[in-house]
């Protein structure tokens, strides 16, 4: 009860952040305007959220790759594991909608992404996210790969489709969130890795051909 009290408070103090970023910008939005629209004190929005950054940065996405590379099969390439749980991680947080039909937690990644790409703060300190998810992603693999370069293989893994995921958020959220984000996550996969690529149960992304 305790953790689910605390997920819903720091729900309802980001839900706050990212509206008042949007409608006043977010240079121009403290956290004690944060604060007080949420309702709690500015030191309970720290106590979540240890820099104003964190308010639109803070997600989920590491631990939901991280138990779908863990339940994904050991006999499967690195790039086809990581692939695969960056395709189902997006579909699991924006329930596989899209435009109009988008659910409430993808309307709430498509909002946090366009902040991201329109302020440059955001996007500075979106490089130590991205740097937490990829060892996210290397602790997944560590028990299942060996050898003396083992850790730098999969470092080079994960990095390569990070790179590729992300150049997919950004077309999907200049595209106002039109593509399903698996698809679009699965088109650069595929763009990157070509043919070695497919998804984690031997098949090629769904519409593979879309942008070919």
């Amino acid at each position: 009860m305790r953790a689910k009290r605390r997920a819903e408070t720091q729900r309802t103090i980001q839900a706050h952040a990212l509206r008042l970023f949007t409608e006043r910008g977010y240079d121009a939005t403290t956290v004690t305007d944060v604060a007080e629209a949420a309702g709690v004190s500015p030191m309970t929005v720290y106590r979540h959220f240890p820099t104003k950054e964190d308010l639109v940065l803070i997600d989920q996405h590491g631990r939901l790759v991280a138990e779908r590379i863990a339940a994904s099969s050991a006999e499967q390439p690195m790039v086809r594991r990581i692939g695969g749980a960056l395709i189902a991680s997006a579909a699991t947080l924006t329930g596989g909608g899209r435009g109009d039909d988008l659910t409430a937690d993808g309307q709430f990644l498509l909002t946090r992404l366009r902040l991201m790409i329109s302020t440059p703060a955001l996007r500075a300190k979106h490089l130590d996210n991205h740097y937490a998810l990829q060892q996210a992603i290397v602790d997944a693999l560590e028990d299942d790969v060996t050898g003396p370069d083992a850790g730098f293989h999969a470092q080079a893994a994960a990095s390569a489709c990070l790179a590729a995921m992300h150049t997919a958020l950004v077309r999907w959220a200049e595209d106002d969130g039109r593509a399903e984000l698996s698809e679009v996550i699965a088109e650069a996969l595929a763009a990157a890795f070509g043919d070695d690529f497919v998804d984690g149960n031997g098949r090629r992304p769904r519409g593979s051909q879309k942008y070919q």
